[in-house]
């Protein structure tokens, strides 16, 4: 009797201890939920930015630049928290991506996946027509797209940092992203929106290496003729070719100010608007064969490109995308034009300028990470200057619209 009543006390005991033991691993689950993440998009997100409601058929709010650019950065964040997602095991229940585009009524059609080692890399996002109804948005706002493909960067974790870094490493080498297969993934997302619902009503956006992947993917398409909308935010401006290629124009301008200094040759100069009468073998009319752009041949296949223009954003504390900020240095070689005498004619305006619309954050030196994160384009007291609408890189970057190759 005495050793059934002390093992019924030892059971009670028991659970007891164990009813005792389940709150704490109650609160654990809590701090884990998406609820309490500090990734979730009540804790890390925007303010003060609306969800999309009836005033909207009135007066829209995607007609507001800073309201536009913000959604864009959390549609990327989505992108960055569907990864996350995945590598926290996740499901519908608790997963966080959701949150950051379902108040701006869109929905997930597509995750892009890299086939390496099955990271999702992007997101498809396309306007939520029955989320909308529900809100008595019986319309899509004006300047809403109708799909935008959201590009994620590198994130420093094992499951997927190999194949970012890769990546980062394909554009430090080669200012290039066309052989990566997040590439050909990307190109085929965008191109197949873009031409079921028109390349107006599309946008691809990034983040650091996804805005290298948004800038090469739009430009692609753009030599199609389907300009889309495109912002970029950090994207990479550092790469072994570009340093090559910057050591090389400076040689070369070093020896162009060399030889005007030089006494003009004793041969006989093509007179002005003579070119077309030079001779087949004479030093103008090879250069004319070589370099037909420059003389405004084939300009007529180049004419339907000046359209695109991508919309970037930079931080001057960056390092990563800073460069973008560097003038183009066309003053430079105009100067070193008028300087020679009897120079061969240029025809001017035969080649449209390659041109963005840079936006540039200044706030003194701050450190890498927050200059390069993603949440400061979604921050309250966000200053921006509209600085230049060409660069000595974004003419590097977008020159290859405006040649016939």
């Amino acid at each position: 009797m005495l050793m059934s009543n002390c093992a019924s006390v030892e059971e009670e005991t028991k659970e007891s201890e164990s009813v005792a033991a389940t709150p704490p691993k109650t609160v654990v689950v809590k701090e884990d939920d998406a609820d309490h993440h500090p990734y979730a998009f009540h804790v890390s997100g925007p303010r003060n930015v609306s969800s999309p409601n009836w005033r909207d058929l009135i007066n829209s709010s995607w007609k507001d630049p800073n309201y536009k650019r913000t959604v864009m950065a959390c549609f990327i964040q989505a992108a960055y928290l569907l990864e996350l997602d995945r590598q926290e095991n996740r499901d519908k229940q608790n997963a966080l991506a959701p949150k950051w585009w379902i108040p701006f009524k869109y929905k997930l059609t597509q995750t892009l996946i890299d086939e390496r080692d099955g990271s999702i890399f992007g997101a498809l996002l396309e306007w939520d027509r029955s989320a909308a109804m529900a809100d008595l948005v019986v319309i899509r706002p004006s300047g809403a797209p109708k799909a935008v493909l959201a590009l994620r960067g590198t994130i420093l974790k094992s499951l997927t940092m190999r194949r970012d870094i890769q990546d980062d490493l394909r554009f430090l080498a080669w200012e290039s992203l066309k052989g990566s297969v997040r590439f050909n993934v990307a190109l085929v997302a965008l191109e197949s929106v873009a031409k079921r619902y028109g390349s107006s009503n599309v946008c691809v956006v990034g983040h650091s290496l996804g805005a290298g992947f948004a800038l090469q993917v739009g430009k692609a398409l753009a030599k199609d003729g389907l300009f889309v909308d495109a912002h970029l935010f950090n994207p990479p401006s550092i790469s072994l070719a570009m340093s090559l290629r910057n050591i090389g124009e400076k040689a070369g301008v070093a020896w162009k100010r060399l030889m005007s200094m030089l006494p003009p040759r004793n041969e006989p100069l093509v007179p002005n608007g003579c070119e077309a009468e030079a001779a087949p073998g004479s030093v103008s009319g090879g250069f004319r064969n070589w370099v037909p752009s420059f003389y405004g041949q084939n300009q007529k296949s180049s004419v339907d490109l000046r359209k695109w223009v991508p919309h970037l954003y930079v931080n001057d504390s960056d390092y990563i995308c800073c460069y973008y900020t560097d003038q183009d240095g066309v003053n430079e070689k105009e100067e070193l034009n008028n300087n020679k005498e009897n120079q061969s004619p240029v025809v001017k305006n035969t080649i449209p300028q390659a041109a963005a619309k840079l936006f540039v954050m200044s706030k003194g030196k701050q450190k890498f990470l927050e200059a390069h994160g993603l949440e400061q384009w979604w921050s309250e007291n966000l200053e921006l200057q509209s600085a230049i609408h060409s660069s000595r890189l974004i003419t590097q970057q977008l020159k290859s619209l405006y040649s016939v190759k």
